[in-house]
């Protein structure tokens, strides 16, 4: 007891004195006494049954004892940042500590001043593409797009995107959102036109658009939003989803259709959500804390457990991390070796060609 409260009185005064501690440097001793004297972490946007963030709270206040105080599990990103705005002065339960939002909301939310940079102990593996190299936002999970296929019904398995054209799947096909207003929908043409244009970026977005209007030209392609009913009663047996929903839902239809998910063999995107800590948090040391458990080996595992692939991922196969019987209920580790992360400026580019164009080069009203 004495040893630990003479730990706790030096970190007392290292955060009296540099205002919070960076275990990314070395301090993670001094980080966990510091966020102890905090007390509590204020997340926001977290729903339990989302890339198993239920288990990652539990998981964090049994190995640290924090109160985790959670605001508005059902709120997006929009509401995350506002949240921030609305607190600035606020050092309140309603003020949040920490956010995790897709993509774009990183560098937005850099540019207006609301984040802290801060770099977690495991910066190195986390892939350039997919982080801030100042440190104020970070990449923490992804998905692909991939075939959820009713194996009841659809018996020869689509492997890549080219089979999608073939006659055996005639008004099969779906996408999982309108193109013209649906992200999921819009990576699902842009990462199509990928394959076909045979890994040409700029060319993804209009290569796309043809592919869907042959698709629907053949007759495969249904313009139905692709949902999991959708998928049990036969309407849209083959949906071009996130893999982690595609997952998560063979999950719950529990073998009734059997479900099987195929990240295709050319053509795979990844949609990436970011994690930051705000420049305003009550809890700064709390925060830091956070960050280090969710980018830990523990913290990673957990989001697969989940279905969500940790942004570590490539480096958790590659030292032999993830369990056995993890690693089956996915698919293969090396059908993800080829994801693209699509840079904001490349995710723009391809939504301004393909919300205006769909309605002339398709023509098949999603609804």
């Amino acid at each position: 007891m004495i040893k630990w409260t003479r730990v706790f009185t030096f970190a007392t005064l290292v955060v009296l004195a540099f205002g919070s501690v960076a275990a990314g440097q070395g301090g993670m001793v001094q980080l966990i006494a510091a966020a102890k004297q905090e007390g509590q972490l204020t997340v926001i946007a977290l729903p339990h049954d989302w890339c198993a963030y239920g288990d990652v709270i539990a998981g964090f206040k049994q190995k640290y004892g924090l109160r985790v105080n959670e605001l508005n599990p059902d709120a997006g990103s929009g509401d995350e940042i506002e949240a921030i705005k609305a607190n600035k002065g606020n050092k309140g339960p309603q003020a949040p500590d920490v956010i995790d939002v897709g993509l774009s909301f990183g560098p937005s939310a850099k540019a207006e001043g609301l984040l802290m940079p801060y770099k977690v102990a495991t910066w190195a593996s986390i892939p350039a593409s997919a982080k801030d190299n100042t440190g104020y936002w970070y990449g923490d999970y992804y998905g692909v797009l991939a075939f959820q296929v009713n194996a009841d019904i659809v018996k020869t398995l689509p492997r890549d995107w080219a089979d999608l054209l073939k006659p055996d799947y005639k008004n099969a096909v779906a996408l999982a959102g309108d193109p013209r207003a649906s992200n999921q929908a819009i990576q699902g043409v842009f990462a199509a036109g990928l394959s076909a244009a045979k890994g040409n970026v700029s060319a993804a977005a209009t290569e796309g658009l043809k592919f869907f209007a042959d698709l629907n030209k053949r007759g495969n392609f249904v313009p139905v939003i692709g949902k999991a009913a959708s998928l049990a009663q036969g309407a849209t047996p083959i949906i071009i989803r996130w893999d982690y929903n595609a997952l998560a839902d063979r999950d719950t239809l529990k073998g009734n259709p059997k479900v099987e998910v195929i990240v295709p063999a050319t053509g795979v995107v990844a949609g990436v959500y970011v994690q930051a800590i705000s420049a305003y948090a009550p809890h700064p040391n709390a925060a830091k804390l956070w960050m280090e458990y969710l980018y830990s080996d523990e913290g990673q595992l957990l989001w697969l457990k989940g279905y969500c692939h940790p942004i570590r991922f490539a480096d958790l196969v590659k030292r032999g991390k993830v369990p056995a019987a993890l690693l089956a209920k996915l698919p293969p580790a090396a059908a993800y070796d080829k994801a693209l992360f699509p840079t904001l400026a490349q995710q723009d580019a391809a939504k301004q060609i393909i919300t205006t164009q769909w309605d002339t080069v398709v023509g098949a009203n999603v609804k």
